[in-house]
């Protein structure tokens, strides 16, 4: 096939657009803060269920402080009595069944008052857990949110790149003799339909031709379009081939 080298410049263009085109059709399909936002989206998952678990430890503290408070206030409100009817009574062995009634009462307190402290200590751990854990949840929705501005943004971008660059194309295809443009979309099809030959190396596959290669084309006139003999592709020749 033979074809002007201005129209073979037009294929070697063409193969640039198409390149475009295909890395912001993966760019928009793919952007790369994808990854990162699926791990931040499981990590915000387990971190979700550590919170339920820290929650439920807290809910049981403040439900057993609030039963021994409870304890507390019926030993105190028993203690008042007692100490009614001591000071009310004369008779000796009621007064020391009263007296002994007291002291077990006091010592009944006093554990539950240990008891308590106890509890607050948990109860206090538990609300620190708990902070820690929503501050890190909320940590991991900032840098989610982030990701995804950042993501839409990039895919818009690309989008953006990929409609330009698919006009572009759809302008050079259409100054391409047909017969050219057939060979060159069939190639690409396959592989990369055009590449520059620069230095005696391919650019579309990046391999140095050998010299029986080299001699070949040599002889091929201006408007003869040659293929690599190593991809296949659409050789376009310039004063940088190295020929």
């Amino acid at each position: 096939m033979k074809s002007s080298h201005a129209d073979q410049l037009l294929v070697l263009e063409l193969a640039s657009l198409d390149a475009a085109i295909s890395r912001a059709d993966h760019a928009r399909r793919n952007p790369e803060q994808t990854a990162r936002v699926q791990a931040l989206l499981t990590q915000r998952q387990t971190q979700s269920a550590e919170l339920t678990t820290l929650l439920g430890a807290r809910d049981d503290a403040r439900v057993e402080l609030a039963r021994l408070e409870s304890d507390v206030s019926l030993v105190d409100a028993r203690a008042a009595r007692d100490n009614e009817r001591l000071a009310a009574t004369s008779n000796v062995k009621e007064a020391q069944g009263l007296e002994r009634e007291l002291a077990a009462l006091a010592g009944r307190k006093s554990d539950l008052e240990d008891t308590q402290l106890e509890i607050m200590e948990r109860l206090e751990n538990a609300d620190a857990a708990v902070a820690a854990q929503e501050a890190a949840i909320a940590e991991t929705n900032a840098e989610g949110a982030r990701l995804s501005a950042e993501g839409k943004d990039a895919v818009a971008a690309a989008t953006a790149t990929w409609e330009g660059a698919t006009r572009d194309r759809a302008a050079v295809a259409s100054r391409v003799p047909a017969d050219l443009l057939a060979l060159y979309e069939r190639l690409a099809a396959r592989g990369v339909g055009a590449g520059l030959l620069r230095r005696r190396t391919c650019e579309g596959c990046h391999m140095v031709l050998a010299g029986t290669d080299l001699n070949a084309l040599r002889q091929a006139t201006e408007d003869d379009v040659v293929m690599c003999p190593e991809c296949g592709c659409i050789l376009v020749r310039t004063d940088e081939s190295g020929l």
